[in-house]
C-alpha cells in the first residue's frame, strides 16, 4: 500500500459548451428531464429547475430527428432567458438522430449497443474473427461521419454503454458481464484515438452496483494500458427512489470517487429531476473532502490478493447506547445491539446485546466490547464471543498472535480511523494471516438522514462490493437520526451491494421524454403492493430501450409499451402485453400470485 496522497485519476479536458469536464475540473453534476422533447415549453421549464438547483448539464431524449431538431429550440429558449448550461442529447437506436443533435446541443450521448442498430441474431449464431472485423467497419461506417460532424460543431460525444443494451454481437462472444460491456467500450474508443477526436466522455452503468463498480474499474484499467484518458461519467441505472435510490447510487458512484475515478455523475432516481442534484452534490462533496483529508492511496484495496474475503451473510450492530426504548422493525432486526455503558436498557427478549468491558456483567446473549485501553482483560475472558475495536495503529505483535490464536475474537475496525486508513489495515490482516470476523464501524455526525445515508453509504461500499468485512456498525453522534433510521440504513447498504437481502428489491428508471405513463406514481403503487415479497426482484421501466436488459436478474417487469400500455415480464419473458396502465399494477399481482 502506497502512504502517498490519494488523487483522482487524471484525465483530459472535454469543452461542452461553456462548461469544460476533466482534467482539473471539479466533479460535473448533471440530470436528465423527462418532458415530451417536443414540449419545448415544458422542456425548458424543467431544465430551470434543474439548473437553478444546481445542474451543470442537462440531457434530454431524442428518439428521432424531429426531436433532435427541437433541442435547437430548446437551446435558444434557455439562451433567450440568461441560461447558458449546456444541453445533451440522448440517443438510441438512430445514428441520423445523433447527426442532426451533433448541430443542435453542445454534447450527444450514443449507445454503443444500439447506435447501429444491430438485427437480432440467434443465440447459436457464432461470430468468427473477420465477421467481427466487418461488423467493427460497419461501426466505423456509421460512427466517423458523427465525429466529423461533431469536430465541425465542436460538439463533445458521451460513449455510454449501458449493461442492459449490449448488441447481439457482443452478448454472443462475452455475455452480459463486464468484459463485454468494456469490450463494447472499447471499440467506440479506439476509433475516436483513430480519428483523433478527443472530446468525449464515457460512461459505462448497470443497476447492480457490484456489476457497475466492477466494470468501470475495469474500463479505467484498460484504457490506461492503451493510453487513454477520457474523462468517465458515473451512474448508477435504474437506482429507483427514496431511500433505495439514495442508498444504491451512494454506494456505487461513492465507491469510485472515493477511488479517484470519476469526473461528472448523475444519481438516476425515479422522482423529479431536480431531485437528483442535491443528492449527487452532496456525494461530490463528501468524497472530494475524504480524498482531501486522506493521509493513504486505495490503488490496490479492490484486487482479491491484498484482501481478505469473508465467507458469511454480514451481520448488522445496532447503537442503542444511548436509547432508553427499543422500537425496532420485525423485518429489519439487527442482529445485536449495542449498549456500550446503558446498563439500564430494556433488553428485547432473546436479543443478544454488545456491552462495554467495563459494563460488562456476562449476563445471557451478552457479549463485550473490549478496546485497546482494556490491557490484557480481552485475552482472559471466558465469554464465548469477544469484539475487540482496534485502529491500525493499535495491531501490535501481542494483539495479531492473540487474533490467531483466538478466532472467538470479532475484530472491529474503529471508525478513528479513515475509510483508507480502514482499507490498508484489511490488506495488513491478509498479509498477517489473520482470518478473524471484521465488523467496519463509521460514526458520523450528520444533521438530517439523507446525510447520513448518503456518507455511509459511499464510505462502505467497497468493503462489502469487494467481500471485505463480516459485518457493519453505524453510528451517529446526533439525535437527528433515530436508531432504527440507522438500522435500516446498515440493512440498505447491505442490499445494495447485494451481500444479505432483507426485503424487495425495486429496478427502477428515473423515466424520460421516452416515458409515456406516470412512472412516479407508479412505482410507489408497486412498491406498496410487493414491498412484503422479501428477496423478490421487480422491474419497473418507462420503456424497453434498457428495460429487458437492466431487468436480466429481476424476477417480474413492468414496461412501458406505448401510451398509457404496459406489459409484464416474468423473467425475460413478456407475458401480458399492452394492459392498459389503470389495470397493470392489479395484473402484476395477479401474475406474482
Amino acid at each position: 500500500m502506497s502512504t502517498s496522497q490519494h488523487k483522482r485519476r487524471k484525465s483530459s479536458e472535454v469543452f461542452i459548451g461553456n462548461t469544460p469536464l476533466g482534467g482539473d475540473h471539479p466533479i460535473r453534476i448533471q440530470s436528465m428531464t423527462n418532458t415530451s422533447t417536443m414540449d419545448t415549453e415544458a422542456s425548458i421549464a424543467q431544465c430551470i429547475r434543474i439548473i437553478e438547483a444546481g445542474g451543470e448539464y442537462i440531457r434530454l431524449t431524442a428518439q428521432g430527428v424531429r426531436e433532435a431538431e427541437n433541442l435547437r429550440h430548446i437551446r435558444d429558449g434557455l439562451r433567450k432567458r440568461g441560461y447558458q448550461t449546456p444541453l445533451i442529447a440522448d440517443i438510441h437506436f438512430n445514428p441520423n438522430a445523433a447527426y442532426a443533435a451533433a448541430t443542435a446541443v453542445e454534447k450527444v450521448r450514443i449507445n454503443p449497443g444500439n447506435f447501429t442498430a444491430p438485427a437480432k441474431i440467434s443465440p447459436q449464431c457464432e461470430y468468427s474473427e473477420e465477421d467481427f472485423r466487418r461488423e467493427i467497419e460497419k461501426i466505423r461506417a456509421r460512427f466517423v461521419p458523427f465525429l466529423d460532424i461533431c469536430k465541425a460543431n465542436h460538439t463533445a460525444v458521451r460513449i455510454g454503454v449501458n449493461h442492459g443494451s449490449l448488441s447481439d454481437r457482443i452478448m454472443n462472444r462475452y455475455g452480459d458481464t463486464p468484459e463485454g460491456m468494456v469490450a463494447s467500450c472499447m471499440e467506440f474508443l479506439r476509433i475516436c484515438a483513430e480519428e483523433n477526436f478527443a472530446n468525449a466522455v464515457v460512461s459505462i452503468k448497470a443497476s447492480d452496483t457490484s456489476v457497475m463498480v466492477t466494470t468501470v474499474r475495469l474500463l479505467a484499467a484498460r484504457m490506461d494500458a492503451e493510453g487513454m484518458n477520457f474523462p468517465l461519467h458515473l451512474g448508477v441505472t435504474e437506482a429507483g427512489d427514496g431511500e433505495d435510490g439514495r442508498i444504491k447510487s451512494a454506494v456505487g458512484i461513492g465507491t469510485l470517487l472515493l477511488e479517484g475515478i470519476g469526473d461528472t455523475i448523475r444519481v438516476s432516481l425515479s422522482e423529479d429531476p431536480e431531485a437528483e442534484i442535491p443528492v449527487a452534490r452532496a456525494l461530490t462533496k463528501h468524497a472530494s473532502a475524504s480524498l482531501d483529508n486522506s493521509r493513504a492511496q486505495t490503488g490496490d484495496f479492490h484486487e482479491t490478493n491484498h484482501t481478505r474475503q469473508a465467507e458469511t451473510p454480514p451481520i448488522v450492530i445496532a447503537d442503542y447506547s444511548r436509547s432508553e426504548t427499543y422500537a425496532g422493525n420485525p423485518d429489519l432486526t439487527p442482529d445485536f445491539l449495542y449498549l456500550g455503558k446503558n446498563r439500564s436498557f430494556p433488553r428485547p427478549e432473546n436479543q443478544k446485546v454488545i456491552t462495554d468491558y467495563a459494563a460488562f456483567s456476562g449476563g445471557k446473549n451478552e457479549y463485550p466490547l473490549f478496546t485497546a485501553r482494556d490491557g490484557a482483560a480481552w485475552q482472559n475472558t471466558d465469554a464465548p464471543l469477544q469484539f475487540l475495536l482496534l485502529h491500525d495503529s493499535e495491531l501490535n505483535a501481542d494483539r495479531i498472535a492473540h487474533l490467531i490464536r483466538n478466532p472467538r475474537t470479532v475484530l472491529v475496525l474503529s471508525s478513528a480511523a479513515t475509510v483508507f486508513e480502514q482499507k490498508s489495515l484489511l490488506c495488513r490482516l491478509t498479509r498477517e494471516g489473520i482470518k478473524n470476523p471484521v465488523v467496519l464501524q463509521r460514526a458520523y455526525g450528520e444533521p438530517d438522514l439523507e446525510a447520513f445515508q448518503i456518507k455511509s453509504a459511499a464510505d462502505c461500499g467497497a468493503f462489502f462490493l469487494d467481500n471485505s468485512v463480516d459485518g457493519i456498525f453505524l453510528q451517529n453522534e446526533t439525535l437527528a437520526v433515530s436508531p432504527e433510521e440507522i438500522t435500516a440504513c446498515s440493512f440498505g447498504i447491505l442490499q445494495a451491494t447485494g451481500r444479505r437481502i432483507s426485503k424487495t428489491e425495486y429496478i427502477a428508471c428515473p423515466g424520460c421524454g421516452r416515458t409515456l405513463f406516470d412512472l412516479q406514481t407508479t412505482l410507489k403503487k408497486v412498491k406498496a403492493a410487493t414491498a412484503h415479497l422479501k428477496g423478490l426482484k421487480i422491474g419497473v421501466m418507462g420503456c424497453i430501450v434498457n428495460g429487458l436488459g437492466e431487468m436480466a436478474a429481476a424476477d417480474y417487469g413492468y414496461v412501458g409499451a406505448g401510451v398509457g400500455r404496459v406489459s409484464l415480464y416474468k423473467g425475460k419473458t413478456c407475458v401480458k402485453k399492452n394492459i392498459p396502465a389503470g389495470e397493470a399494477v392489479a395484473e402484476l399481482l395477479r401474475l406474482i400470485e
